[in-house]
């Protein structure tokens, strides 16, 4: 079984240079290896409309096989493009995305976006706006699995707290990246503490929707 990711950059593989800023997707792989092999797609600053122009959609459905679960988390760069409304452009393109996984016999998973860190007065704002409930009333509306990222990434910075949050985000101050030489505070991208527990949590979720093999299913791989 393959696993195929499409996405932005809070799932890609980031550059070696940016190093260790990460995309969730890259750590997928340590979690699940024994069952599947992850294909990581995904590409900072993409949208559901960008994705299918650089052509990246085409390359993953040309690689994704019956059997193979098809995982499609986007969001954050749909919200800065006006005709990417989230009932709008973001639904449409989504709506389609499902549609050709399902023709080539592989399973769409919707995965809803991971949410920004972003506290005022203590308390943890959503940024996202309707971007997450669409995803999951299109789960409803096609009749498919997804994984509510956005929910789970809101209960974890909250619980973590305004300070203890920051662990899971790309935070250096001056002179401590070289890349960054003035610093960088990033609330959107993980460091990659925060990408492997996203991805710790994306690999419970896919057992828990039945997609690993029963032990003696591994025993015949």
């Amino acid at each position: 079984m393959k696993i195929l990711l499409a996405g932005d950059s809070t799932v890609a593989n980031c550059p070696t240079y940016e190093y260790p800023m990460s995309g969730w997707g890259a750590h997928l792989a340590p979690e699940i290896y024994s069952w599947a092999a992850v294909h990581n797609f995904a590409k900072g600053g993409a949208t559901t409309e960008s994705f299918r122009e650089e052509g990246l959609w085409r390359e993953l459905l040309h690689h994704a096989v019956s059997g193979d679960v098809v995982l499609i988390q986007f969001g954050h760069n749909d919200q800065k493009r006006g005709h990417l409304a989230a009932r709008g452009g973001y639904a449409d393109n989504l709506r389609r995305m499902v549609a050709e996984v399902r023709a080539k016999g592989a399973t769409p998973v919707l995965c809803t976006s991971v949410e920004r860190r972003h506290f005022s007065g203590g308390r943890l704002e959503a940024t996202l706006g309707e971007y997450p409930a669409v995803v999951s009333e299109l789960g409803d509306e096609l009749g498919l699995d997804v994984l509510d990222l956005n929910s789970w990434t809101r209960r974890l910075y909250a619980e973590l707290g305004e300070e203890g949050s920051k662990e899971l985000f790309f935070h250096f101050g001056p002179g401590e990246h070289a890349h960054w030489a003035g610093g960088l505070l990033d609330d959107t991208h993980f460091h990659e503490r925060g990408a492997r527990r996203v991805a710790a949590y994306v690999a419970v979720g896919l057992e828990a929707l039945g997609f690993k093999p029963e032990p003696e299913m591994l025993a015949v791989f």
